[in-house]
């Protein structure tokens, strides 16, 4: 079978799913700085009674994650544990979203989703355009 394809398919996913991610967690990072992204939130994560170390840590994981993890997608190395811990990031976003709002717009999250189940889904030998196998070629 020729799964040339399927491999530019998932190298597409990979990537743009890369992109999408690293952008948004350099914009937190670098533009929004990680003292207004928490200041978004000070005021729900108040009025819900949701300590303020807590809301200090998944703001700083879910920003670090999208960045790093965002590169790591699109160089296609340490894809597996990439998407397991963007994987955490969007449970994370999606449950303090809820939380904070039960009715909130998911256009920005579901595709992001969408993509990491897709990514997690496909089989290893799609996974030819990475570094992971020009590192694990025998």
């Amino acid at each position: 079978m020729d799964y040339s394809n399927v491999q530019i398919a998932e190298l597409l996913v990979r990537v743009f799913a890369g992109i999408l991610f690293m952008l948004q967690g350099y914009d937190k990072l670098f533009h929004v700085k990680m003292s207004g992204v928490i200041n978004t939130f000070v005021q729900d994560a108040d009025r819900y009674n949701i300590p303020r170390p807590l809301l200090n840590l998944v703001a700083y994981y879910t920003s670090i994650v999208e960045f790093i993890g965002g590169i790591l997608l699109i160089l296609g190395i340490f894809t597996s544990y990439t998407l397991y811990a963007l994987g955490l990031d969007l449970i994370l976003v999606g449950f303090a979203f809820t939380y904070m709002s039960p009715m909130w717009d998911m256009k920005f999250v579901f595709p992001r989703l969408a993509m990491v189940v897709t990514l997690l889904l496909m089989p290893e030998e799609y996974n030819y355009f990475s570094l992971d196998q020009l590192l694990t070629k025998k």
